[in-house]
């Protein structure tokens, strides 16, 4: 798996090589836990000689990716000043070390600090079926991995969803999974010019 990248919060357009990280990913494991709460009714076996629970589905569940592979020495392009008109470009062959060192750096920092930190993660992933449930013309197209639905709202899979939060993607360029990374570790390895890693990144909604 090649085509994963960290977006930090100065990202803006439809450009992947501006403020974005590439990754090489040997494995990624997306977990999704749900949380219901649920209550045993009290004396509910009496009369049914079966104890009943109660549950209800409130839409609280948590989603985190883990990641592991390797970092190797990459081409990366920053732009700086102008907020959302930067009137630098930057572009540099970093090593992996420096790579390692600037993605433990962005974890440690805040959002306030939108050239370090983090705020989304793309996994692309091959697609024949696009947003409207039509086979699309090329097969095999990569979007960003996502937990939204096809469909506009009330429609296809979002029928019963009046807001749906996310959009499902149709290009590469399209939004990926958005939130922080809760951890982040690497090691450096004599006679070794890539870095291991392992990365563990949840989906949220970050303020600021």
């Amino acid at each position: 798996m090649t085509y994963v990248y960290l977006k930090t919060q100065s990202y803006t357009g439809t450009n992947l090589s501006q403020n974005t990280i590439p990754l090489n990913v040997v494995s990624a494991g997306i977990s999704v836990s749900k949380t219901i709460p649920a209550f045993p009714i009290p004396l509910s076996g009496v009369a049914t000689g079966e104890s009943i629970t109660t549950a209800f589905d409130l839409g609280m569940a948590s989603k985190s990716v883990n990641l592991s592979g390797f970092i190797q020495d990459a081409e990366i392009t920053k732009t700086f000043g102008g907020g959302d008109n930067p009137t630098t470009t930057e572009t540099h062959t970093f090593t992996a070390q420096e790579i390692a060192q600037m993605i433990a750096s962005g974890v440690d920092s805040t959002g306030f600090a939108k050239k370090q930190a983090f705020s989304e993660l793309v996994i692309l992933i091959p697609s024949n079926v696009d947003a409207d449930y039509n086979t699309r013309a090329t097969l095999g197209t990569l979007i960003p991995l996502t937990f939204g639905s096809r469909g506009n709202r009330n429609e296809k899979d979002n029928e019963g969803v009046p807001l749906p939060l996310t959009t499902f993607p149709d290009a590469s360029t399209d939004v990926g999974l958005t939130g922080f990374i809760r951890s982040f570790s690497f090691n450096l390895e004599a006679e070794s010019t890539d870095v291991s890693f392992s990365l563990d990144f949840e989906v949220a909604t970050v303020i600021p």
